[in-house]
């Protein structure tokens, strides 16, 4: 089968091919449609996450994607040959990934059957931005009447914070210039704010003078939280998908500060897919490239900037 993989850590991702892997108990073998582009993906490939991450070469790259229920294996019980699904593939440490025709993935795993009426493309972008997206509102406690300010949200977890949040009540503010912020609007944000127009706190607390009470970062590192950390108001909640936060020293400050990870699964998939069939969640797919060009996808991806999500046609 055709494959995106690396050969070693900061190896350029290159096409290649490699077996088809077969389901064994409990799993289930994907025919890919598409592949969504996710960071983590660069930060894999680099090496960056070696310390927890301990990767089997070839690696094929990817952890997001959609597709056709090829086979199964004994013992799955839950998804069916022929049916359209969608979640993460990725598994490091056996090599394998979503960038492939072929990708495996446990019945009982992050995966779900797709969204009514959704197509492959839109599908593979959901994942993993989409649950970070949910999971993160609900860890910080999002609630009707609160003030939240999301951070990075032009990107693919960003936007999908900017609705969740929205729809769970608050007043939001997005991070955006003005080429995004009509976007920005039109998924719930009740305001924009511009790093590039100056200082951001100043932006921010020019309207709520009294402070805000969330704040979900999905770009800053530490010195940039220490500072944005000033717009909250005692009791208020910082979670960073950076693990950016000190939360000692928040909580000295009667702040709480969450450095948050995901954890997949099939249960935020299906939550997910309740919303978006109810029209209650969208997701912009920037780009769609064709799979020879991955390679410099993640080249882009890695540079930065961001307005949604890139998608790898298989």
């Amino acid at each position: 089968m055709r494959a995106i993989a690396v050969s070693e850590y900061g190896a350029t991702p290159a096409p290649t091919h490699l077996p088809r892997p077969e389901p064994g108990p409990g799993e289930i073998l994907v025919k890919m449609i598409a592949a969504g582009l996710n960071p983590m993906d660069w930060k894999i490939a680099d090496g960056l996450l070696k310390d927890s991450v301990d990767a089997a070469f070839p690696l094929v790259l990817g952890q997001d994607g959609a597709g056709v229920v090829e086979a199964v294996g004994d013992g799955v019980t839950r998804l069916r040959h022929g049916e359209q699904v969608y979640g993460t593939f990725g598994a490091p440490e056996r090599g394998r990934g979503s960038y492939a025709e072929y990708a495996i993935a446990r019945d009982d795993g992050p995966v779900a059957r797709m969204p009514e009426g959704m197509i492959y493309t839109q599908a593979a972008a959901v994942p993993i931005a989409s649950m970070s997206a949910l999971a993160m509102v609900e860890e910080a406690g999002v609630d009707i009447g609160q003030t939240v300010l999301v951070v990075g949200a032009t990107g693919g977890t960003g936007q999908s914070a900017v609705q969740l949040a929205a729809l769970a009540g608050a007043k939001v503010i997005a991070t955006a210039r003005d080429d995004m912020a009509g976007t920005m609007r039109r998924l719930g944000a009740d305001e924009t704010v511009d790093h590039s127009k100056g200082d951001l706190n100043g932006q921010v607390l020019a309207v709520h003078s009294d402070g805000i009470d969330v704040i979900l970062d999905m770009a800053s590192d530490t010195g940039a939280v220490e500072h944005l950390a000033q717009l909250l108001r005692p009791g208020g909640t910082y979670v960073s998908t950076h693990w950016a936060v000190n939360p000692d020293a928040m909580a000295a400050r009667e702040l709480r500060g969450v450095n948050f990870e995901v954890e997949p699964s099939a249960e935020l998939l299906d939550r997910l897919s309740g919303l978006i069939d109810a029209g209650e969640l969208r997701v912009r797919v920037e780009r769609e490239v064709p799979f020879a060009e991955a390679a410099d996808a993640l080249a882009a991806n890695r540079a930065g900037g961001a307005r949604g999500k890139t998608v790898i046609r298989v």
